[in-house]
Order: structure tokens, then sequence, then C-alpha cells
């Protein structure tokens, strides 16, 4: 365990409108791990206050954090949890911030947890599972809104998620020559705007049958249904909507509640599991959901012990809370706490500390989590890659992907009304990140990060519809650690260009104390 309190001077420049503003960062944080062959846990947080030497000074208050916890209370009982606090891009159609650095526009905190058991057992021959998780997820109105093309979106405000899935199953071999699986789940979110609640069920069999020691094939049906639905926003007399004094929605007392998203029917999937050796498997699947196609698979490959891969295609219906829940849930319990210095940290790629783990071990994206904050359901579909390595003093990683998002909305009325989604609007981002960093010896090291996204919207901005945000930046630290008290310096310079605006360019440079307790 290692807590800490540091002091820092940030100099940031506006290289477009040669604007430069300076600040002061009072910082009090903690660093700590747990891995024993049963609990593995690791937690990074930080609090920072930021004072602003301006004409306008103004302070800012900046929590940043990432927990992750898998406990074994008994045998075959486990406790999972997970908490994220992050500051993250409010509006898909405005500024595209990445260093957090000063008064910055179109950024809203976030803070999202989640926690629940899990049981395994076996009865003779029967493999029994089952497990329950709470989620909360809590996002604070921006601060600095602009410039968001078009009309203002509503603000996500609070949701509570509860999730709960059993199954029972044979493995292959064991009574048959085919494994069988029946299983179960049920999910409820409950928002705050707009009274939205998300609630889905579904029940299934699959069966799995191997083809050879490196191969086999499955199959399942089953059947789901899925509702999504919200109240319209008040109106005032001029058909505009009532905002409360945070500046959310104010919802209408008399407005009926009307479905966004619905289905009710059979699904079914089959896919190939390719399973080379205990370090390998690569699974891919298609079938019918959503009233629709859907593909979906995983890629797992830790070569050896200082390497892990990871890659994911998805496809799923989502909310903004039920999506960071299971974004939380995918990070590692070991990930690399980088230095922060710009406070752009856990809102994309995080990479696993002990890459050749398997599983998560690599780590994981949260670029299309945060790619956007809204209220109403959607459809999630994209492609996450994670690569980490480990090889003695030096650490290195690559995370990237694609994600696209079509929401749903009620047909006319309140998905008509003046600052709600319309139905059928898509979002979409592609994004890549890279960090390197090397131990240059046992008290001083450098880490250099890169990254950049790209992102487009359907919903009409002062461009138009489908106007493209672009952006990107890179950052080095260097650090030194001599006893308890450490020095850090850091420089970082980012970009971003937003169509129907300038490009706008910035630099950044710190100079910091660390006293570690």
């Amino acid at each position: 365990m290692q807590p800490y309190v540091d002091v820092a001077q940030v100099v940031a420049a506006d290289l477009t409108n040669d604007d430069v503003l300076t600040y002061t960062s009072l910082a009090a944080g903690i660093d700590a791990g747990v891995n024993t062959a049963r609990s593995q846990a690791q937690v990074s947080y930080r609090y920072e206050r930021r004072f602003d030497w301006g004409d306008d000074a103004v302070t800012q208050d900046v929590h940043s954090g990432l927990a992750r916890a898998a406990i074994g209370i008994g045998r075959g009982v486990n406790l999972e949890a997970g908490a994220i606090a992050t500051r993250s891009r409010s509006d898909i159609r405005g500024a595209a911030p990445g260093n957090f650095v000063g008064d910055v526009a179109n950024v809203a905190q976030v803070y999202s947890l989640y926690a629940g058991p899990s049981v395994t057992t076996t009865s003779g021959p029967l493999n029994i599972a089952g497990s329950y998780y709470f989620g909360f997820t809590k996002v604070e109105t921006p601060d600095v809104p602009g410039p968001v093309p078009g009309q203002r979106l509503d603000y996500f405000d609070t949701s509570t998620s509860h999730l709960a899935q059993a199954s029972v199953g044979i493995a292959a071999g064991d009574v048959a020559p085919v494994g069988v699986t029946l299983s179960g789940a049920y999910e409820r979110e409950d928002a705050g705007q707009l009274d939205q609640t998300y609630e889905g069920w579904f029940g299934r069999g699959d069966v799995m049958l191997p083809l050879s020691g490196n191969v086999a094939v499955r199959a399942g049906a089953g059947y789901e249904r899925i509702e999504a639905t919200q109240r319209d926003p008040l109106l005032d007399g001029t058909g505009n909507p009532v905002l409360d004094r945070n500046g959310r929605f104010v919802t209408d007392p008399a407005s009926p509640v009307r479905i966004a998203y619905e289905t009710d029917g059979l699904i079914y999937d089959a896919g190939v599991i390719w399973r080379p050796s205990p370090r390998l498997e690569l699974q891919a699947n298609a079938g019918w959901r959503y009233g629709g196609e859907t593909y979906f698979g995983s890629l797992s490959y830790t070569p050896n012990r200082n390497v892990g891969l990871g890659v994911i295609v998805y496809d799923g219906i989502e909310t903004f809370g039920r999506q960071v829940r299971d974004g939380l849930r995918d990070m590692p319990t070991a990930f690399d706490a980088r230095p922060d210095p710009f406070g752009q940290q856990f809102s994309g790629c995080v990479f696993g500390a002990r890459p050749g783990t398997g599983g998560s071990g690599a780590g994981g994206c949260l670029n299309d989590v945060f790619q956007s904050i809204a209220t109403a359901s959607y459809r999630a579909r994209g492609i996450d890659a994670v690569l980490s390595a480990s090889y003695g003093r030096t650490r290195f990683g690559i995370g990237g992907g694609y994600a696209n998002r079509r929401f749903n909305a009620p047909n006319g009325s309140g998905g008509g009304a003046p600052g709600v989604v319309y139905y059928g609007v898509e979002d979409q981002s592609a994004y890549a990140q890279a960090f390197w960093g090397r131990d240059l010896s046992r008290v001083s090291a450098v880490d250099v990060t890169l990254f950049g996204n790209w992102s487009s919207s359907g919903l009409a901005g002062f461009a138009g519809a489908g106007s493209d945000v672009y952006g990107g930046g890179a950052n080095a630290t260097y650090s030194l650690q001599l006893g308890r008290l450490g020095t850090l310096a850091s420089l970082g310079v980012y970009g971003f260009d937003q169509e129907g605006f300038d490009t706008q360019w910035s630099a950044q440079a710190l100079l910091g104390a660390r006293y570690t307790f």
C-alpha cells in the first residue's frame, strides 16, 4: 500500500489562440494491490484540487481512479467488485479533449461501481453456476458544455442495475459425447433521466461437440424478451423542454410510459471454438438476435507469461450504465497504473500488469463506453483489441477498436421532442492508444503515451449530420523517487479538428513533487 500527497505546477498553452493557462495542483492518492492464491485486487485512486492563476481564477476537483477485485470467500464462492472515477467526453458531436488540463470543454465527471457474488459447484456430473451483480453509475453535468453543435442533448444523471444469471450443464464426455448447458438471466436498469428503464431476460440451451482435441463446434437456441421505456420531457409554451437547475430534462408527470425498444422471440446462434493449446483460444459465432443477424467472438493469446493479447467482437442492446458496469467487469485485477499528469487515465485502454495470465490479463479498452454519454438505450456493435507486454524493466501496450451505436427512442411524441435523440440515429468512433515505459534505474523511470481517435454522429450539428471530429496527442513523463520523496516532469501536445471549427492545438508542461507515506 502506497498512500501519497503531491504538489505540481502546470502550464497549458493554447497554440491556436495564443493563450496560456497556469495552475497549481494539490493531490492525494493511494496505490495498493493484493495477489494471493484466492484473492486478487488492485486500487489506484487520486483526488486532485486545481487552483487557477488566471484573472478569472477558478478551482476544480478531479477524481481519477480504478479498482478491481476478485476474492475467494469459500469453496466455489467468490466476490467480484469494481469501481471507476474518471472524466469523459459528454457529447460526441463536440470537442474531443485528450489531455484534461485546465477548463476543458465538453467533459463530465463519471463515477461507477459494481459488486456481487458468484457460486460454482457440482452435483454428480452436473456443473452448476450462479451470480448476481449490482451496479450504480453517476455522471455530473458538464461545467463547460461547448462547442456542441445543434440542439443540446440530455444529461445522464444516475442509474442502478441488477443482473442475475444461472446455468446448469454437463461437460462433453462426462455422460455423452456432447456437452449440454441450460442457462438463463434477468436484468433490469432504472435511470433517473426521463424515468427510463431497461428490462430483459432470456432462457436458452447450448450444446458443444468436440471434433478433435483442438476444435469444437457449438450451437444454442432460446427465447428472449427485452423492453426499454421512457417518458416524455415536460415542454414549455414554446414547445421546448423544461430544464431543472442542473440542465437536465424535467419529466412530464402526465406522459404515458413509451416503448423505446422492444424485442420478443426466438434467438439462436452457432460457432466454432479453436483451442490448439491452453494459451490460445479463438471463438467465432453467428446467429439471429435483436430482430436480425448477429456476430460475436473473441481471441485470447498468451504465448508466455510476459505477453498477452485479447480481442473481442461484441453485439448487444446496451445502456450507458450497464455498459460501464460490463466494461469494469472486463478489466484485469492487476493493471498498469501509469503516471497520470494530465488527467486522461482510465477513460481509454487499461493494460494488464500481468499480461500472460490469460483471460483479461492483457487488459481492456473503455473507449467504446466513453465515446459519449447518453441516457437512451442503443444497440452497440464493435471490436476491441489489447496487447500488453512486460520484459524486465520495459513495459509496453497497444490498444484500439471501433464502436457503433444505434440509438432507440419512442417514435413520435417524446422521440421527436427538441433535445431528445431520434430513433435510429447512429454514432460511431475508432480509437488507438499505445504506451511504452521503462525503469531507467531502481529510482527513475520514463513513460510515453500516444493516442488518437475519430468520431462521427448522425445527430444534426452546425456542419450537418455526420460531421467528423478527429483528435490525437502524445505525452512523456520522467519520474525520480529518492526514498519517500519523488519528482515528476511531463510534457504533452494535443490537437483536435471539429468540422465547422478551426483545428485546435495545445501543449502542456508539468513539474511536481510527491511524498509517499
